[in-house]
């Protein structure tokens, strides 16, 4: 299988994601859009990740790069092929489906709990989930909500914490790829972003997170997306 990603700035990583590919000799390739490079046509790979960024999917015409990623999200929905959008990816993901983005009610930045809605019982990956669980978070903005998606997760700081729409396409707007490396890039690049919150843990908590059943979800996850794309 071939897994292509897209990527929105230097310090943004794959994360565990990068691993899971490794463990199960998935071949990969990446465009990072902000750089100009050219996406693939959709027959050049088998399932989409798109990842998160600093971009605001809220400001699409300040990035339009983001709108020919809108073009390939809704290309590869209607191929049936597997998208993940995480983040930024999530938030475009609703707008490929006709939704526009929004300003999350609170900045989100940390480990917080979501809570799953009563459809995520008849989610084939979120009835796998406790009813509560921890996530890891760093966001502004949240996905809008098309005809068709289905809400599955929302936290006190932000309603709509994870869709789903048809049998393989998801998103997230929380992290479950980011591993302590990740997240140490993400601080020495965007301090700005840790101001006073009540949603905002510190520079130091988030040095010292422990993000190991965190990182098994998102491998959980992507096993569910594989299958759908071997299938």
């Amino acid at each position: 299988m071939h897994i292509h990603y897209i990527l929105h700035a230097p310090f943004e990583k794959l994360g565990t994601i990068e691993t899971w590919i490794e463990k199960n000799r998935h071949a990969s390739s990446g465009t990072h859009t902000y750089r100009g490079e050219k996406l693939p046509d959709i027959s050049q790979f088998d399932m989409l990740i798109v990842m998160g960024g600093p971009q605001s999917a809220v400001k699409l015409d300040n990035y339009p790069y983001l709108r020919d990623e809108v073009r390939l999200v809704q290309e590869t929905i209607h191929a049936n092929k597997p998208v993940l959008g995480i983040c930024l990816g999530a938030q475009l993901i609703g707008v490929a489906l006709g939704a526009d983005a929004e300003r999350s009610p609170n900045r989100e930045i940390g480990v917080y709990p979501v809570r799953v809605t009563a459809d995520a019982g008849n989610d084939p990956l979120f009835r796998q989930f406790p009813e509560q669980f921890d996530v890891m978070h760093w966001h502004n903005d949240m996905p809008g909500m098309a005809a068709g998606s289905v809400c599955l997760a929302g936290s006190e700081g932000c309603p709509r914490q994870a869709f789903r729409f048809g049998d393989r396409v998801y998103g997230l707007q929380f992290h479950l790829e980011l591993t302590p490396s990740a997240i140490q890039e993400m601080v020495e690049n965007c301090r700005e972003d840790l101001d006073r919150g009540q949603y905002i843990q510190t520079a130091e908590q988030l040095l010292n997170l422990d993000l190991t059943e965190i990182n098994q979800k998102m491998h959980l996850i992507l096993d569910y997306l594989a299958a759908k794309a071997a299938s």
